[in-house]
């Protein structure tokens, strides 16, 4: 009986094999380890943080709606003096020089938009960003700003925003030159990350048994899936080029044959005598105008409905060609 054995390259290899793939797997362990600490952490701060808004808006005199122009840069210079004013009425407290008559700011909160803005204890500023998808409210999100004088720029202290969401660079574009521009900008981030993902999650939730394959990258400006319920496979890319689009600025969408296929586009490349082992894939331009206009479950319907014409017509303008 023929007996198998390993060449001592072959076992040295298979050892060497073993050994990356043991610590892969260590370190596998270990960042799972890591991102379990951080969701931790992230969520005992944002505990924290909702606590003390909470607690801000329930001890507030007034909430203040703004619409339009009356969320300006004025304003935000008003509610820097208030916070630090009220921290230096609180510092000298204790001073018994000052009459007790003197005079104590009411507590105010403002709503503008999507965005409740508080007079935080220490003479802070606290956003807290409220995000919806198909009118029904989402996530809630935080930034709290701190400057040591009303005529330095202010910083972000803390914030509850994923990391993914580039804060930082909007931080340093915006929020010294102009802090309501950084306010708003890191509003529309936060929306339009929460409508990307809703609208993945939704086409997932209705169609998720007419899809074979989806990836996406964390902030979902990347997305790509595979229509697999059909005699070709479609495959769909999107690209976002900005963080707060939420409709896809590049896409490509294409129908390839399957092996052995009957599809109307499973014919070879014939052009120029030159014969492909493989079918070319078909562009579905449709397909793509739909979801360069429409929600991505209203253009998944849309593609989906129209498919199979679509096909056809392909096939009738390649038998021609």
């Amino acid at each position: 009986m023929a007996e198998t054995s390993f060449l001592p390259d072959e076992d040295f290899r298979l050892e060497a094999t073993r050994s990356r793939f043991s610590n892969v797997l260590k370190k596998h362990a270990e960042l799972s380890e890591r991102l379990s600490s951080c969701r931790d952490s992230d969520k005992s701060v944002f505990e924290r943080l909702q606590k003390e808004f909470d607690t801000a808006r329930a001890s507030q005199s007034q909430e203040i709606h703004l619409d339009g122009e009356e969320w300006n840069d004025g304003l935000l210079a008003t509610i820097r003096e208030r916070v630090h004013m009220e921290a230096d009425r609180k510092s000298m407290a204790g001073d018994t020089t000052i009459s007790s008559g003197t005079y104590i700011q009411e507590k105010i909160t403002y709503k503008v938009g999507n965005k409740v803005i508080c007079c935080l204890e220490g003479a802070r500023i606290g956003i807290q960003y409220e995000t919806f998808f198909a009118g029904e409210p989402c996530e809630l999100y935080h930034i709290v700003l701190e400057s040591k004088s009303f005529l330095q720029k202010m910083t972000v202290l803390e914030h509850t925003v994923p990391f993914f969401i580039p804060i930082r660079d909007a931080e340093n574009e915006l929020l010294s030159s102009n802090a309501m521009k950084f306010i708003d900008r890191v509003g529309e981030l936060l929306q339009a990350y929460v409508d990307r993902r809703e609208q993945v999650r939704l086409i997932k939730e209705l169609y998720g048994n007419q899809i074979g394959e989806l990836y996406h990258s964390l902030p979902f400006n990347m997305v790509e899936f595979v229509l697999d319920d059909y005699e070709c496979k479609v495959t769909v890319t999107l690209r976002y080029e900005d963080l707060i689009c939420v409709l896809p600025t590049r896409i490509r969408v294409l129908a390839w044959p399957r092996k052995n296929s009957t599809s109307p586009v499973s014919m070879n490349r014939r052009g120029n005598g030159v014969v492909g082992s493989h079918p070319s894939p078909a562009r579905l331009s449709y397909a793509e105008e739909a979801l360069r206009s429409m929600s991505l479950p209203e253009a998944f319907a849309e593609i989906v409905l129209n498919l199979p014409q679509a096909l056809q017509q392909l096939y009738q303008q390649r038998s021609t060609s």
